[in-house]
């Protein structure tokens, strides 16, 4: 395996591992994503195993110990299972997250304390304006959220409208069809009626790009994308009541 490197947005770097023994015979991109700034900030850890591999690809842009702040949408192995070592590698890091995650989670699994988070709260990283947006159990995982980096209008949306293979690092193309071809498949999103109104409040950012965990990263209609997915949810969720 290797970890490819790729500037999907201005001073956004995607570190992305293809690992073809998950989801075969299409295999799964693992994607983790730096932020530039004064305080850099690592959006998605990886996996524990992954963590060389990434680190490797990272320290090709900018030293290790140069990070500021690590975050991810959920606790999840692929999202936050190498916390600690980026911790370890990088002195001054400190995790930020929602105070939700911070108190269910994060100040017993880091091993320094976390910076909790609030509903909306930005976070300055000097040059960049990054912006908590809890979701919670959309996709999944009470404590979920995202990070809307107000600079670039990227959205660093973890699992959301993720779909398999190995496409290119950034799209302008469709890829609301494969994420719900996935979903079909991995059944991961919660289906309530709330998941739509969250869904539509994230479109309503109207992102440039939406940096994707599992996938390719989107360049242009994000907003439609999400507004696709809303619509998706709100029919099953229909269709679940109906049944």
């Amino acid at each position: 395996m290797e970890t490819r490197i790729s500037e999907i947005a201005a001073g956004v770097y995607r570190f992305s591992t293809w690992v073809p023994q998950v989801a075969p015979p299409a295999g799964f991109t693992f994607n983790q994503f730096l932020i530039e700034a004064e305080e850099p900030m690592l959006f998605h850890c990886g996996q524990r195993q992954l963590f060389p591999l990434v680190a490797e690809a990272m320290a090709k842009v900018m030293p290790l110990e140069k990070l500021r702040w690590i975050s991810f949408g959920h606790v999840e192995a692929d999202e936050c299972g190498s916390m600690n070592q980026w911790l370890a590698a990088a002195p001054n890091a400190q995790v930020a997250h929602g105070a939700l995650a911070c108190d269910v989670s994060l100040n017993d699994l880091a091993d320094r304390p976390p910076k909790p988070l609030g509903d909306g709260e930005l976070l300055d990283l000097g040059g960049r304006r990054m912006r908590w947006i809890p979701t919670p159990h959309v996709p999944h995982g009470w404590e979920a959220g995202v990070m809307f980096d107000e600079t670039t209008r990227t959205l660093f949306s973890g699992d959301l409208l993720t779909h398999v293979g190995d496409g290119p690092p950034l799209t302008d193309a469709d890829i609301l069809g494969p994420a719900l071809e996935a979903e079909r498949m991995f059944r991961a999103m919660s289906l309530a009626p709330g998941t739509p109104v969250i869904l539509r409040g994230l479109a309503e950012l109207e992102p440039m790009t939406l940096a994707l965990m599992h996938g390719s990263s989107l360049r242009g209609d994000a907003a439609a994308a999400l507004e696709g997915l809303a619509s998706f949810c709100e029919r099953e969720c229909a269709s679940l009541v109906g049944g």
